[in-house]
């Protein structure tokens, strides 16, 4: 099993066919500091995981799609309450899972709760990691961290680099990394100056990505760490 991924167990149990909520695109799946007895099992679209910074922003922390979990943070918690919003990017699908009825069938399979652990830990190192770039290079390394995560996310390889085939605005860039729109302008600027990037009608090319990867210092984490969603 690839440790960012869930286990075909994982996905069996949570695969739950019984009770299906279309979702569409803009309706929140949850809201931050609510109160909180489900976990969803994405079956189609995309999902977008975030959170409001005490200055008003939003920073965006996870792009998730079919067979992901949302809502995982909540297990095994007394009275817990999400920890992030979950915002639908499209129309989709999700199947609803009960907190209650999920622990009881960890609890009592110590195979299924070493799998769960597993993708839990890999989830973990991902956010350590985009907080490390964050911390450690600032603004710029957060957004060059971004630029590299979205290539392995969405990446395709092309002559001239990598194209990330997923249009996004300048503003959800900087969601990405708690930072403000001018800012991803000014950086983006700079890198199309530099021939390292290419933007053609929303669609960034990463021209050079080894530029980026030496200016955060990259520590070539596995590739399954090194992702947005």
């Amino acid at each position: 099993m690839n440790g960012s991924s869930l286990s075909k167990r994982l996905h069996a149990l949570l695969d739950n066919r019984r009770h299906i909520k279309h979702m569409e695109k803009g309706c929140f799946l949850f809201q931050e500091s609510t109160p909180a007895n489900d976990l969803y099992y994405i079956l189609s679209g995309k999902v977008e995981l975030s959170k409001v910074v005490p200055d008003g922003r939003d920073l965006t922390l996870r792009i998730c799609s079919e067979n992901d979990l949302v809502g995982e943070t909540i297990l095994f918690s007394l009275n817990p309450k999400y920890m992030m919003n979950a915002k639908m990017l499209e129309d989709g699908n999700v199947a609803v899972i009960s907190k209650e009825s999920l622990e009881q069938k960890i609890s009592s399979d110590s195979s299924l709760a070493i799998e769960m652990i597993t993708w839990l830990s890999a989830q973990n190192r991902k956010n350590q990691a985009k907080f490390r770039d964050m911390l450690l290079h600032g603004k710029k390394g957060a957004f060059y961290s971004t630029l590299i995560r979205l290539s392995n996310s969405y990446g395709k390889e092309v002559e001239d680099g990598k194209v990330i085939n997923f249009p996004f605005t300048n503003q959800e860039l900087a969601n990405f990394c708690g930072s403000s729109r001018e800012v991803v302008n000014r950086l983006l600027s700079h890198l199309r100056k530099n021939d390292v990037v290419s933007i053609k009608k929303g669609i960034i090319t990463i021209l050079d990505i080894d530029y980026l990867k030496q200016e955060i210092d990259c520590e070539n984490c596995p590739i399954e760490i090194c992702t947005i969603d």
